[in-house]
């Protein structure tokens, strides 16, 4: 699955990380996010999930593996070459923001740090 690929190898671009300096459990991200506390994967499944960190490490657990991203990311960084990549402190696109510029890396959150409920892409 994308969400849980190598960074470097995922199709979606933007990462999110459970702790500063891209360390601990990711997950990756390919589209706007309105509230990831209530995702909804389509289909014909008509209820909402929370996002939450790939699982790593079995014996051993990364930091933050499995838990629920919202209120809970650190850092993050954006391996887009054309769009903005915008973490809100709100849902819905609302509240203090942190932005990262296409292919920033290691962007630690100051604004949102571990009080982050939506994403969403931007051209400007």
């Amino acid at each position: 699955m994308e969400v849980c690929k190598p960074a470097s190898t995922s199709k979606f671009k933007l990462h999110l990380y459970f702790n500063s300096g891209q360390n601990g459990s990711y997950r990756n991200i390919g589209y706007s996010v309105f509230d990831m506390d209530r995702v909804r994967p389509g289909g014909s499944d008509p209820g909402a999930y929370p996002l939450r960190y790939c699982m790593f490490g079995v014996s051993n657990p990364w930091p933050g593996s499995g838990q629920k991203i919202k209120n809970n990311a650190a850092s993050g960084e954006n391996d887009h070459h054309r769009y903005i990549a915008r973490v809100y402190f709100n849902s819905g696109y609302k509240g203090a923001q942190d932005a990262m510029g296409p292919g920033q890396s290691n962007a630690r959150f100051r604004h949102v740090y571990n009080n982050n409920a939506s994403f969403k892409w931007t051209s400007r």
